[in-house]
């Protein structure tokens, strides 16, 4: 038995020196190896671990990108090293990415950067008061920091506090009106709180010519439908799938008002074509056995209801309504 063992420790030292020699090997090829015989020559510069890691990163080398820039880190606790590391980490591991975070705001206490970071891992955990505590405080040392406003307003709309996401969202627009992606979140904001603003939001979009205006039409078509005004709706749906064919979510919204409407025929065909799009999508299955279950085609029904439970097992009401049928 102790022979055994004795054998086994010898195959694993082994084995690990080999693994050792893998590292060094590839680390001394190209387009690694400049780097790393500088690194031999000066192994206190921290940038030359932090450039290697970069470009390892780069070519998908996770686990080296994660040790060069440790070692950037450690040498000299520079925001960019610690951006990158989150970066790297996130992709192997996002709770060590909040935990590294949390020691590099203690490093680097004004970094908003890292402090935003750190807000956004808590936001995607499920923290949301620890992610919203983080908020508050940024802005109140910097009330124009956009980054912290429009997360704060996603944590809040997360805690069902409509109201004052809309609010920060507005205070961000005030702030970079000229900023799409915020004009697009606070119309959309409009749409769903069914303030006629986002109509005027939307059209000022649509004349400026910001890039992606199928989005205000888009915006538009939610808007109406959440007033009642299925015309209007459909027509500013229709506007935006002219303007991008693959824009599934004015599929979506277009079928549900023709649901609404009892225009089983028409959202059918509305679902059909998103299916042609993205033929591997379960929900636009479940839509078009809504559809033809409406139109009394059960046969047809259960089988789309199957194809979306086969694509995505999550998807339960699908089993369930197939069963019933």
């Amino acid at each position: 038995m102790r022979r055994s063992y004795v054998f086994l420790m010898t195959l694993m030292l082994f084995a690990c020196k080999n693994n050792d020699k893998g590292n060094d090997d590839t680390l001394a090829q190209p387009p690694y190896q400049t780097f790393t015989d500088s690194i031999a020559n000066f192994p206190g510069w921290a940038d030359l671990y932090y450039k290697r890691g970069v470009l390892l990163f780069q070519n998908d080398q996770l686990g080296y990108a994660k040790n060069d820039f440790q070692k950037a880190w450690e040498i000299s606790a520079q925001e960019e090293y610690a951006l990158s590391m989150t970066t790297v980490l996130k992709k192997i591991s996002p709770d060590s990415a909040i935990l590294f975070l949390e020691n590099a705001t203690r490093k680097l206490p004004q970094s908003i950067a890292l402090q935003v970071g750190l807000a956004r891992g808590y936001q995607n955990k499920g923290e949301l008061e620890k992610a919203l505590e983080i908020t508050n405080n940024i802005i109140r040392k910097y009330p124009a920091q956009l980054d912290a406003l429009s997360i704060k307003s996603e944590i809040q709309a997360a805690m069902n506090d409509k109201k004052g996401s809309l609010a920060s969202l507005e205070k961000a627009y005030s702030l970079a009106p000229s900023d799409p992606v915020i004009a697009y979140d606070l119309a959309y904001a409009y749409a769903d709180a069914k303030e006629s603003k986002a109509i005027e939001l939307s059209d000022s979009l649509i004349n400026s010519k910001t890039e992606e205006p199928e989005k205000a039409w888009y915006i538009k078509g939610v808007y109406y439908a959440n007033t009642g005004n299925a015309d209007k709706s459909l027509k500013s749906f229709d506007n935006a799938i002219k303007l991008n064919y693959n824009f599934l979510d004015a599929y979506r919204d277009k079928g549900q008002v023709l649901m609404n409407e009892r225009k089983f025929k028409e959202a059918l065909k509305t679902y059909s074509l998103a299916l042609k799009i993205a033929p591997a999508s379960a929900d636009f299955y479940v839509l078009m056995g809504k559809a033809q279950q409406a139109l009394g085609n059960n046969s047809e029904a259960k089988l789309n209801y199957l194809r979306a439970y086969g694509l995505d097992k999550t998807l339960s009401e699908a089993k369930e309504a197939a069963e019933k049928l």
